[in-house]
């Protein structure tokens, strides 16, 4: 079934009929030149949008429909970030509509959730950096592969992505450095590298020593349990190793997460006084606005005129 052109008096009317929101949909997500990440976001987030019509029996949705969708959004506890994405899939969704003759675009310039562009994760500190990586028992497959995970995120400011597709063909010798290619965020390829140090580098090869049926398409980091020996770990296995290390460690909090270690990585490159451009590169931002972020709050928490007002009162 082709999409129709749907026209009323008004020129905008969109029948919600199973079929037809079907069929929109598929159309949608079939003209979007997108990773199967985000056409898979886009999905969920408009069929989201499709139920909330359904449910309050809006047949022909106008912007103060979508206004009012969106603040539900807000009211039902959803991160801001995934109220921001749900919006902006709407906004596409609906631009598209009208530039095929749909529907008219009543999502235009509906801006999403407000964000805040302070962090959400702690950073460590290099000491207790040092006690977690410390506390690391070593002594099983097992035990080397996250001491291993641990320590290259931790000093490589990997993400999770990047651990899990990594492969062993990936650790390579460039010049007089031990380096590894990563396939970022939102990348095809694995095109930037990171440098590995030696303690990294020992821990990575120790682990790999004891691996069995190896070779170069292998994960890097692979799976030990029964079910899924060998296979490559999953972002979520990568998130909950990390967790589980500072949990065991004593450093137990919600604002402790696999992703400190790449805030830590970046926060104490720059505690170390290296350049902002420097950093940016280490940290494979493509904004430099985003490693100023880091280098803003690093100022705050320097700052000291909370101390100097209470010196003089206390």
């Amino acid at each position: 079934m082709e999409v129709q052109k749907i026209e009323s008096h008004q020129g905008r009317e969109l029948l919600l009929s199973n079929e037809i929101t079907a069929n929109v949909l598929e159309s949608f997500i079939s003209y979007l030149d997108t990773s199967p990440k985000t056409i898979e976001t886009y999905t969920k987030a408009l069929r989201q949008m499709f139920k909330y019509f359904a449910l309050n029996n809006i047949k022909n949705p106008q912007r103060v429909d979508i206004l009012a969708y969106r603040e539900g959004l807000k009211d039902s506890g959803l991160k801001p970030t995934t109220v921001q994405n749900y919006i902006m899939a709407a906004r596409i969704f609906f631009q598209w509509t009208a530039q095929e003759g749909i529907y008219p675009n009543i999502a235009d310039r509906i801006k999403g959730a407000k964000l805040d562009k302070n962090h959400k994760k702690d950073y460590l500190t290099a000491e207790q950096v040092k006690h977690i990586i410390g506390s690391i028992k070593q002594d099983t497959e097992e035990g080397l592969r996250n001491y291993a995970i641990f320590s290259l995120m931790i000093t490589g400011g990997l993400r999770t992505v990047e651990v899990s597709r990594a492969d062993v063909k990936d650790l390579r010798i460039l010049g007089r450095n031990t380096v590894l290619y990563v396939q970022g965020k939102g990348r095809e390829e694995k095109t930037e590298y990171i440098k590995v140090s030696l303690p990294v580098e020992k821990a990575i090869r120790d682990y790999l020593a004891k691996r069995e049926d190896l070779g170069e398409d292998s994960p890097l980091f692979a799976s030990t349990s029964n079910n899924s020996r060998g296979k490559r770990l999953t972002t979520r296995s990568i998130s909950t190793i990390a967790k589980k290390i500072m949990k065991e460690a004593g450093y137990n909090s919600e604002r402790l997460t696999a992703h400190s270690l790449r805030h830590t990585a970046v926060t104490l490159a720059l505690l170390a006084g290296h350049d902002i451009t420097e950093v940016q590169q280490f940290a494979r931002h493509s904004s430099l606005n985003t490693t100023m972020i880091y280098n803003h709050a690093l100022d705050r928490d320097k700052n000291g005129c909370s101390d100097g007002i209470s010196n003089s009162i206390f």
